[in-house]
C-alpha cells in the first residue's frame, strides 16, 4: 500500500467482549494494516494466599486500535474477541494522537516490552499512614523508613501512651494521597 492510503488511518476506542482484551489485541494485530495497543497495570495484590502478582488492562473492556474506519470497519468489527467499534449515534469519534503520544511515552518509560505498567506503592519517610491489616489495624502513625527490598516499612506509632516504632508490611498500609503530579491539590 502507498503512503496516501495511510493516510486515513486513525486511532478509535474498540470495546471488547467481557475479559477478552488480549484475545482482541492478538487477532488486531493479524491485520496487516492495524496497530493495536491495550496498556495493562501490573502490581502486587495481597490475597487470602498471600502477595500475587496481578495484571489487568488500564481501560478494562477496551482497547485502542489504529486503521482505516473507510475500509477496515467491518474486519476490525469482526476480529476474535471485538464487541464493536465506541460511537455516539452515528459519529465514530478518533482518539487524539497527542494521547496516544503520551501513552507511549509512559510505557517507554517503564521500559515495556508488552505494554504493561509497574505500580508499586508510594511511601516516603514523613508520609502519616495508616494500618490496614493485622492486630495494629486501624492506628495511624509516621514512616521512618522504607526498605523496598523486603517489602518493609518501619513507621512510629502510639500505642499505650507513647510513641512505638514498628516494622510492618507495605501492602498492609492505607497509603497517604499525594496530589497527582503537575496538578494543585484541592482544597476541602
Amino acid at each position: 500500500m502507498s503512503a496516501a492510503e495511510h493516510d486515513d488511518r486513525e486511532w478509535y476506542c474498540l470495546r471488547t467482549q467481557v475479559k477478552r482484551e488480549q484475545l482482541a489485541l492478538a487477532a488486531l494485530r493479524e491485520f496487516e494494516d492495524v496497530e493495536a495497543l491495550c496498556p495493562q497495570l501490573r502490581y502486587r495484590k495481597v490475597t487470602r494466599r498471600g502477595k500475587i502478582w496481578w495484571v489487568e488492562p488500564l481501560f478494562p473492556g477496551y482497547l485502542l486500535a489504529k486503521f482505516s474506519l473507510e475500509r477496515q470497519m467491518r474486519a476490525v468489527t469482526y476480529a476474535k474477541g471485538v464487541s464493536r467499534v465506541l460511537q455516539f449515534g452515528e459519529h465514530v469519534p478518533s482518539v487524539p494522537g497527542k494521547f496516544i503520544e503520551e501513552l507511549r511515552v509512559e510505557l517507554s518509560r517503564q521500559e515495556s516490552e508488552d505494554g504493561t505498567i509497574l505500580v508499586q506503592p508510594a511511601v516516603e519517610p514523613g508520609d502519616e499512614v495508616e494500618l490496614a491489616e493485622g492486630p495494629l489495624q486501624g492506628l495511624t502513625g509516621r514512616v521512618l523508613e522504607v526498605c523496598p527490598a523486603e517489602e518493609r516499612v518501619r513507621i512510629f506509632i502510639e500505642f499505650l501512651g507513647q510513641e512505638q516504632p514498628v516494622d510492618v508490611d507495605l501492602f498492609s498500609l492505607l497509603l497517604p494521597k499525594h496530589p497527582a503530579p503537575g496538578r494543585p491539590e484541592m482544597e476541602p
